[in-house]
C-alpha cells in the first residue's frame, strides 16, 4: 500500500521504524534516569569532600593547640627556671656573704 508519497512500506519496513523508535525511546528513558542521578551523585560527592576537609581542618586544629599548649610549657618551664636561679643566686649570695664573714672572723681570731 502506497504511502502519502507513493512509497510502499512492507512490514519489515514498519519492523524496523518501531525498533528504532523503540531504541530511541530507551536511549532518552536511560538518559532521563541518569540526568535525575547526577544531582543526587553531585550532592553524594559534596558532601564527601566537605566531610573530607572538616576531618583535615579539624586535624590541622589539633596539631596547631598541641603546638601551642607544647609552647607555653615550654615558657611557663624556662620563666619558672629563670625564677629558680634568681632565687638560688639570691641565696648563694646571702650564703656568700655569710661565709665570708665567717672566714674573716675566723682569720681575725673572732669565733
Amino acid at each position: 500500500m502506497p504511502n502519502e508519497k507513493g512509497f510502499l512500506m512492507d512490514d519489515k519496513s514498519i519492523q524496523q521504524v518501531l525498533d528504532i523508535e523503540k531504541q530511541a525511546q530507551e536511549i532518552h528513558e536511560a538518559a532521563k534516569v541518569e540526568a535525575e542521578q547526577l544531582p543526587i551523585k553531585a550532592q553524594a560527592e559534596a558532601q564527601a569532600l566537605l566531610d573530607k576537609t572538616r576531618l583535615e581542618a579539624e586535624e590541622e586544629a589539633r596539631k596547631i593547640i598541641s603546638n601551642v599548649q607544647a609552647e607555653v610549657e615550654s615558657k611557663r618551664i624556662i620563666t619558672e627556671t629563670a625564677e629558680n636561679m634568681r632565687r638560688n643566686d639570691a641565696l648563694a649570695k646571702t650564703n656568700f656573704d655569710r661565709a665570708v664573714a665567717f672566714v674573716l672572723s675566723r682569720v681575725a681570731g673572732k669565733e
